[in-house]
């Protein structure tokens, strides 16, 4: 048996020093594969030479005199007890290595707020900067992110992504199901669903537990916004709008609002470059309508002819507004338009409360009385509204379609509110088809 702990300090340091001298590095052996490369810096490098499966390998164990010979042989031992077992000391040096810049880089990213890697809250937010973000406007975005922020990272964001399961995840959404925010519940699992689908595609998990709970939650309630759709109740709310005591510029927002077909955030953020009073036009540019964002990218422009009714609010809002950007400013700066919130809230002072009307409730209430009162086909309706078209080739059709059906249909509409608002005798369509 080959001898072993052969050194001494005294001996590595006459070594050192004769290296110095002669400027040549000089090995020195301690026995059992250990030796020491005395450098002529002075300093000495401990190396463990080794077979495994019959190929020689080599081993640092650090610098002399940072590494003192008893630690040195403390090394090697363990190295050997390792080659013994069947291990490989190289292989577990390197796991090292790459287990401790996995920890800094991990440790670095936590701390940036961005979740360790294999985390559920690391994969989360790879999925949301990758892929989310590429997909979706970035209000709807940043929506979804505070929405795991909030919902599922403070219980959910440290732990490896591979080992949640079904249980665990319901567990985190009951929690938003428990305050009584169904629908969020609902984003919330369609969310993650989509975080570990992202986890698959990307090595980081083999399953979705979101599919398994797709019968586990309350369902959403059915809710449409509120409107209100008959003629009678119509008319009154008409003649309300007109009477609104408010600022000129939420008047004339309001009754626009019953004349256009437009959503609320198309109609406040209206700009005067968009409205052609020459053509009693107004176009709405295609990357602000309610589309997905690749949808918008060269979208067609939507729009929108002016009812007679319609281009004299428009000539009587001019002088307040028409020097500015916005058809509708917001009352603190030109700078913006309106907030969200302004028509809804000068509905309340006209006493409609939220289950009555809404901004929004007067798409509904034209989509159903133009097709019940005034007998204009679906597809005019809905190609006015800007209702999605399932196919790329109906989308494309869909760009130009029914313009002049589309502009007498807003005349007849705004000729329709006028009777309403002065209280004329309205028969259903199908009434008076049959007494005719």
């Amino acid at each position: 048996m080959a001898a072993s702990d052969i050194l001494t300090d005294k001996a590595i340091k006459a070594a050192l020093k004769l290296a110095e001298r002669e400027g040549v590095s000089r090995r020195i052996s301690d026995g059992s594969g250990l030796y020491l490369d005395a450098r002529p810096t002075g300093s000495g490098w401990w190396r463990l030479r080794f077979w495994r499966d019959g190929k020689e390998g080599m081993l640092s164990l650090g610098t002399y005199p940072d590494t003192g010979l008893r630690d040195a042989r403390d090394k090697r031992d363990a190295a050997r007890k390792l080659l013994a077992a069947g291990g490989d000391p190289s292989a577990e040096r390197k796991a090292g290595r790459n287990a401790k810049k996995a920890r800094a880089v991990a440790d670095r990213l936590v701390a940036e707020g961005k979740g360790a890697p294999g985390t559920f809250e690391g994969v989360a937010r790879e999925w949301l900067e990758v892929v989310h973000a590429a997909k979706v406007s970035e209000g709807h975005a940043g929506r979804t992110r505070i929405r795991l922020e909030n919902d599922a990272f403070p219980w959910l964001g440290a732990r490896p992504i591979a080992d949640i399961e079904a249980p665990e995840l319901l567990q985190v959404i009951r929690r938003v199901e428990g305050r009584g925010a169904i629908e969020t519940a609902h984003r919330l699992k369609d969310a993650c669903g989509q975080v570990f689908r992202y986890g698959i595609a990307t090595g980081q998990c083999s399953r979705n537990p979101a599919a398994d709970l797709r019968d586990a939650l309350r369902p959403v309630p059915t809710r449409h916004h509120a409107a209100i759709v008959d003629p009678k109740r119509a008319g009154e709310l008409l003649r309300d709008l007109v009477t609104y005591h408010g600022h000129p510029i939420t008047c004339a927002a309001l009754q626009l609002s019953a004349l256009l077909l437009l959503r609320p955030g198309e109609l406040r953020q209206m700009e005067w470059a968009w409205v052609d009073l020459d053509v009693a036009m107004v176009t709405i540019p295609g990357e602000l309508m309610k589309r997905r964002k690749a949808e918008k990218i060269n979208a067609t422009p939507h729009v929108v002819p002016l009812a007679p009714q319609a281009m004299a609010i428009l000539l009587g809002l001019a002088p307040l507004t028409g020097a500015g950007r916005f058809v509708f400013p917001s009352l603190q700066t030109s700078a913006r338009p309106m907030s969200e919130n302004t028509v809804n809230v000068a509905l309340r002072r006209l006493g409609y409360d939220r289950e009555t009307m809404t901004a929004h409730g007067f798409r509904a209430m034209a989509r159903t009385m133009i097709a019940e009162r005034l007998g204009i086909a679906a597809e005019v309706i809905e190609a006015q509204l800007a209702h999605a078209v399932g196919d790329a080739l109906g989308r494309a059709y869909n760009r130009t379609q029914f313009i002049e059906q589309r502009r007498d249909m807003m005349r007849r509409w705004a000729d329709y509110l006028d009777m309403l608002r002065n209280g004329a005798e309205v028969i259903p369509i199908t009434q008076a088809r049959r007494s005719i």
